[in-house]
C-alpha cells in the first residue's frame, strides 16, 4: 500500500512505467491513445485520500516499452497483469477511458478474479460504418513524429474549434501528450483501437464484475448510444451520460467525471458490506423451477431479416390498458442482441403437442425454423401454427434486469384456441390435463364424460325426445370399446382432445361409482350425424339435461366460461366443492420470474 503522502513514479520488471499513490482500496488507471499516466492527476489528486491509485503508461506510451507490431488488446491486459502482480495488488477496481476502456474490459473478461468493478470513460463499442471508415482512414493516414496536422485535428475533435476558453488548459494537456508519444508505438496503438470496437460483442455478456460505462452527451465518437449497448449487454452494468460533454471529459471536466467514479467504486463497496451469503446458484434455480409455468417460443426477425427464436417460460401479462405482456432472455443466449434490438417480436404459448419444437428452439441448432410451420405476423414477426396462442408485439420498453433482460411487448394482434397447453415445472414438461394412463387404470363402473368446446360451443348427443346428453361411457376405455367414452366418440366420428380435469363426483345411491368429467375440444365441426348437436354456451341452460349433476356442473361451466376462472368440483352429487386451479390476486396479474429464457 502506497503513503498517501507520496506520489511514487516507477518501473515494472518489463519496463512498464506507472505512477503510484494514495492509500486504500486499489484502482488501476489506464489512459487512452496517445495519453500517459499522468493525465490522471485530477483524479489522483481528488481521491489519494482515500484510494491506493495506480496509473500505468500503455504499451507504446510514456515510459512504456513498444507493444507488437500487430498488437492485440491481450498485450495490453497482459502488461497490467504484470504490472499488478509486481505490486502485490490481488484485486483492483479498474478505470479505463477510450482505449483504455477497451483494455479494462480485457483485463476483466480474461482475469475475473483480479477485477473487483469496472469504469468505462468514453468507450468504443461498435462503431457505425460511416465512423469505423473514418477511424480506420485516420489510422492508415498516421503521419510522422508529432504531426502537427494530425495533432491539431485531433484536439479540434476533442474540444472544438475554436476551443472554448474554459477547456484551453485541457486542451494544452492533452496537446503536450500528443506531441510526446512515441509516433511508432502511437501508430501501433491506434491502428489496434481502430479496429477493437468489436472486440467485446459476443463477450460482454460474461462480464462477472459491476460496471459503468459513463461517456459525454457530445462525444461523437463514443456516443451515448455505445455506453448504453455495454451496460445493456453487461449482468451487472449501468450507463451513464454527461450532458454537454466530450471525448475528454477526464480532464474537460475532472470534478463531476472524479465524482461519478467514487461514487459508483462506494456503491459497488457497500453492495458487498450488505450482501449476506451468496445464493447457491443451482439451489436458488431448483427453488424457481418449483413454479409452474407454460413454454413459450419467443420470435423475431434479426437485421439481416432471419427469424430468430427461442424457448422460454418467463412470460406474463402486465397490462389490459394498454395491452402489454414481458417475457425475459438471459444476456448469454446467443440471440440476445437480434431481441434487445428488435423493434417487436411474437410470444408463441405453445401445446402440449409442441414438446419437440421446445426442445430445438431451447438448443443451438443452426436452423430451428425448419422444424416448424409459421408464417409472418402483421408486424412481420414469426408466429408458429399449432400454438395454443399468439401475441405479435411491438417492443415497449427494454429493461435491464441482472443477468436477463426484460422484452416489454405491446400488443397489435393475438390469436388462441382450445388446445391444451405445455407445462415446465422443476426441469421437466408437465401437461395440465390429467393423466390418461392413470384414468385407465380407473374402477370398471368410472362413469368418464367431457365437456367438448368448439368455437364457443359444446358438443352434445340429443336423443329422440330431445333429451341431451354430454359424450359419456365406462371408462376411458379404447375406440374399439362400444361402451367406454372414446368407443362412443368413435362411433360417431368425433375426434377430440381431453385436457383438464373438471369435475368428480360421487353418485349419491351407489357409492362405487365414481363420475369423471374433463374439459376439451373439438378441432373442426361435425356433419352428416342428426345426434350431434352444438350448442352456444350461453344457450345451454334452455336444454333438456336428464342428470340433475350434470345439470348444476354445466351451469358452473357457462359462468366459469365467461369469467375465464376454471376450478374442478370434488365431492358427491348432492354436495361438495369447487376448488380453483389457481387463486389470483384481487387486483393484480399473477407474475412468473425468469427460471430458463433461451438457455435450457
Amino acid at each position: 500500500m502506497a503513503d498517501a503522502g507520496a506520489l511514487v513514479r516507477g518501473k515494472a520488471p518489463d519496463g512498464s512505467g506507472f505512477i503510484r499513490a494514495g492509500s486504500g482500496g486499489p484502482v488501476l488507471f489506464i489512459h487512452g491513445v496517445g495519453m500517459d499516466a499522468k493525465i490522471w492527476q485530477p483524479q489522483i489528486d481528488m481521491m489519494r485520500d482515500r484510494f491506493d491509485l495506480v496509473a500505468i503508461d500503455m504499451l507504446g506510451h510514456g515510459a512504456s516499452p513498444l507493444p507488437p507490431q500487430n498488437a492485440e488488446l491481450s498485450d495490453f491486459a497482459d502488461q497490467a497483469i504484470g504490472l499488478l502482480d509486481h505490486l502485490g495488488l490481488e484485486r483492483v477496481a479498474v478505470v479505463g477511458h477510450s482505449m483504455g476502456a477497451l483494455v479494462a474490459q480485457e483485463i476483466a473478461l480474461r482475469h475475473p478474479s483480479r477485477v473487483g468493478s469496472l469504469v468505462c470513460l468514453n468507450a468504443v463499442f461498435r462503431r457505425p460504418p460511416e465512423l469505423a471508415h473514418a477511424v480506420r482512414e485516420r489510422a492508415a493516414a498516421l503521419g510522422g513524429p508529432g504531426d502537427p496536422s494530425a495533432i491539431a485535428a485531433t484536439i479540434a475533435r476533442w474540444f472544438g474549434n475554436p476551443i472554448p476558453p474554459p477547456l484551453s488548459d485541457a486542451a494544452a494537456t492533452a496537446r503536450t501528450a500528443l506531441e510526446s508519444v512515441d509516433p511508432q508505438g502511437y501508430a501501433r496503438t491506434y491502428r489496434l483501437f481502430a479496429h477493437a470496437d468489436t472486440a467485446h460483442v459476443d463477450r460482454l455478456g460474461s462480464l462477472a464484475v459491476p460496471a459503468l460505462f459513463m461517456t459525454g452527451s457530445d462525444d461523437r465518437n463514443s456516443t451515448p448510444a455505445m455506453s448504453a449497448a455495454m451496460a445493456r449487454l453487461a449482468p451487472s452494468g449501468q450507463c451513464l451520460v454527461l450532458n454537454g460533454e466530450k471525448h475528454m471529459m477526464t480532464i474537460a471536466s475532472p470534478k463531476e467525471v472524479t465524482q461519478h467514479i467514487t461514487a459508483f467504486l462506494d456503491e459497488v463497496a457497500n453492495e458487498r458490506t450488505k450482501a449476506g451469503p451468496a445464493f447457491e446458484a443451482m439451489e436458488f434455480r431448483r427453488a424457481l423451477g418449483s413454479f409452474l409455468t407454460g413454454v413459450t417460443i419467443v420470435t423475431t426477425i434479426d437485421e439481416a431479416g432471419d427469424p430468430r427464436g427461442f424457448t422460454a417460460n418467463s412470460f406474463t401479462s402486465v397490462s389490459l390498458e394498454p395491452p402489454l405482456v414481458l417475457v425475459c432472455i438471459a444476456k448469454k443466449a446467443l440471440g440476445h442482441q437480434a431481441f434487445s434490438t428488435s423493434r417487436g417480436f411474437a410470444i408463441n404459448i405453445l401445446s402440449e403437442a409442441q414438446k419437440a419444437a421446445s426442445g430445438i428452439f431451447a438448443s443451438k441448432a443452426a436452423d430451428k425454423f425448419a422444424s416448424v410451420a409459421w408464417q409472418s405476423g402483421r408486424t412481420g414477426n414469426p408466429l408458429i401454427e399449432g400454438s395454443v396462442a399468439v401475441f405479435d408485439c411491438a417492443m415497449e420498453q427494454l429493461v435491464d434486469a441482472g443477468d436477463h433482460s426484460i422484452l416489454i411487448g405491446r400488443v397489435h394482434d393475438f390469436t388462441h384456441n382450445g388446445a391444451q397447453p405445455l407445462g415446465y415445472c422443476r426441469g421437466a414438461y408437465v401437461t395440465p390435463g390429467l393423466s390418461q394412463e392413470a384414468l385407465a387404470a380407473a374402477p370398471p363402473g368410472t362413469k368418464v364424460g367431457a365437456i367438448l368446446e368448439n368455437e364457443g360451443r359444446v358438443l352434445f348427443f340429443e336423443a329422440a325426445d330431445g333429451a341431451c346428453q354430454l359424450p359419456a361411457g365406462r371408462g376411458l376405455g379404447a375406440a374399439n370399446d362400444a361402451r367406454s367414452l372414446r368407443g362412443k366418440l368413435a362411433a360417431k366420428a368425433i375426434e377430440a382432445d381431453l385436457g383438464f380435469l373438471y369435475a368428480v363426483w360421487d353418485d349419491a345411491t351407489d357409492a362405487s361409482r365414481t363420475h369423471v368429467y374433463y374439459r376439451g375440444t373439438v378441432d373442426s365441426p361435425l356433419s352428416g350425424d342428426g345426434q350431434v348437436r352444438f350448442v352456444e354456451i350461453e344457450r345451454i341452460a334452455e336444454l333438456k339435461i336428464a342428470d340433475p349433476a350434470v345439470r348444476s356442473m354445466l351451469a358452473r361451466y357457462a359462468r366459469e366460461r365467461t369469467e375465464d376462472t376454471f376450478g374442478v368440483y370434488v365431492g358427491n352429487e348432492v354436495e361438495g366443492e369447487v376448488r380453483p386451479l389457481a387463486k389470483p390476486a384481487p387486483s393484480a396479474p399473477i407474475h412468473s420470474g425468469p427460471i430458463h429464457s433461451g438457455q435450457r
